[in-house]
């Protein structure tokens, strides 16, 4: 699977994608790609025994943006970074403590535009078991894993509605046990789906 994964993940990303995906109207809404502000997320694949985790956060509850969800560990880029790689791995450092000596970079899936204003490259790497994660409490709730293999499963993608700012937006949702994993980091699983598929 390992070997699977670097193959399928070679190459340049595709085209953009985003909240506009399924609400092509919103598209018009977003504003132009340069306006947008610069962000990068690790996608973090833990190889364990029984097959890979997929690593994720879930956010805290007095936060002003995206309070409570489900989310890629990674954050809007610094001056400091020198690619969206580098993003990643510092906002990763900082967020939930996980070093990049155990983290294997093996690509990126396509950039993400979200309703928000951000552009978010997802960064794939692969993490070698024995790290040990300290969460910045003010940021992070909890980390927790969910095998890659639910996600993989077409069966488990679901397409919800909801009303914002008097319109329907059509969004993806992948509910594990307790956790609703929504929205954008839903969306980016869905491409890591099908970058893996293919």
């Amino acid at each position: 699977m390992r070997t699977h994964i670097k193959h399928r993940l070679q190459g340049p990303p595709g085209a953009p994608r985003g909240d506009c995906d399924l609400n092509p109207g919103l598209s018009e809404a977003l504003p132009d790609p340069g306006e947008l502000t610069p962000a990068a997320v690790l996608v973090p694949l833990v190889d364990r025994a029984d097959g890979f985790n997929v690593l994720l956060t879930r956010r805290t509850d007095h936060l002003h943006d995206h309070a409570g969800q489900v989310s890629f560990p990674g954050g809007r880029a610094e001056d400091c970074d020198c690619d969206a790689t580098e993003t990643a791995l510092r906002e990763t450092e900082e967020e939930i403590g996980l070093a990049r000596s155990f983290v294997e970079i093996v690509g990126t899936l396509d950039t993400y535009r979200t309703g928000t204003g951000f552009i978010i490259t997802p960064v794939v790497g692969l993490v070698t078991p024995g790290f040990t994660l300290r969460l910045d409490s003010f940021e992070v709730a909890e980390a927790f894993e969910v095998p890659l293999s639910f996600f993989l499963d077409p069966a488990n993608h679901q397409r919800r509605s909801l009303v914002y700012k008097g319109a329907e937006r059509q969004f993806y949702a992948m509910p594990y046990d307790d956790y609703y994993i929504w929205g954008a980091t839903a969306g980016m699983l869905v491409n890591l789906y099908h970058k893996l598929k293919r």
